[in-house]
């Protein structure tokens, strides 16, 4: 059985082109990217020893080989950093319980207060499963009409793979799929990755397994959203991380004037304001 780090290490070899490291290609050969005994050299350490790791059968390497691979990979600040919190989980270090749990959606009162001062602007509070906990009248304004809310605890993860109308909200639907796949390997525990997880898979079917199973460190860009009334919306996102609650403020602002007088009209008159979702 494999593990979530030997599954990124054999994902990146794969998608390494020999010709972007200078190495020559030595012709056909039974799967793509790079050679499992160049990514050893590149790194320092032996065949079986990296066969071990993709394989799951070393299950804690060091911190030196870890940069190795890193290095020799070639990877990026955020895959680095999601190779090492890889190691973390593979290793043992965070044992699922017997009956994992779903997390807390509660919002501490201060952090509701936030939310009440960024009022009318667009924002909300969620977890990296994509509970959506709390969210300002505005935030509710630009997604009425598209399902995101309907239910009384409201997900965007399983919004974004369940529902078919996330295709038509997300104009970058991929990309925003990519994302959510991904912030599920960052908790806010193993405990809850392994019961989300459990409950999304029967429904999203192969969408997600296969996006988890490709460890794809997701490019965070504009979010664009084409409301069902008309207006393409462009915004930025602004991520607070509220770490001891394992949550984030999100603050949409919008990015260009044209969306800025869409979210105006869309918000007009307010609907409720402020909302807790417990």
């Amino acid at each position: 059985m494999g593990t979530p780090l030997g599954d990124f290490v054999r994902a990146k070899r794969d998608s390494i082109q020999p010709a972007s490291l200078g190495l020559p290609d030595h012709g056909r050969r039974r799967s793509p990217g790079l050679r499992r005994s160049d990514l050893a050299t590149r790194a320092g350490i032996s065949v079986e020893y990296l066969t071990r790791i993709e394989q799951g059968r070393d299950r804690n390497p060091s911190i030196a080989v870890v940069n190795a691979l890193a290095d020799a990979l070639g990877l990026d600040a955020a895959e680095r950093d999601h190779l090492r919190y890889l190691t973390k989980i593979s290793g043992g270090e965070c044992v699922a319980h017997t009956r994992p749990a779903p997390p807390s959606r509660h919002v501490r009162p201060s952090v509701l207060r936030t939310l009440r001062l960024l009022e009318p602007g667009i924002a909300l509070v969620t977890n990296r499963m994509g509970d959506v906990l709390a969210h300002t009248g505005a935030f509710e304004a630009v997604t009425r009409g598209t399902g995101l809310l309907d239910s009384d605890t409201p997900n965007l993860t399983r919004y974004v793979f369940t529902d078919p109308r996330a295709r038509s909200f997300f104009a970058d639907w991929d990309d925003v799929a990519d994302e959510r796949a991904f912030d599920l390997w960052l908790g806010p525990s193993l405990d809850s990755h392994e019961w989300f997880t459990a409950e999304l898979a029967p429904a999203a079917g192969p969408e997600l397994t296969r996006r988890l199973n490709r460890h794809v460190v997701p490019r965070r860009g504009d979010l664009r959203l084409r409301h069902p009334s008309g207006p393409e919306l462009r915004l930025v996102r602004e991520t607070l991380e509220l770490s001891a609650d394992a949550q984030q403020l999100l603050v949409l602002l919008p990015a260009d004037e044209a969306t800025a007088e869409a979210v105006h009209e869309l918000s007009r008159p307010s609907h409720g304001g402020l909302r807790a979702i417990s």
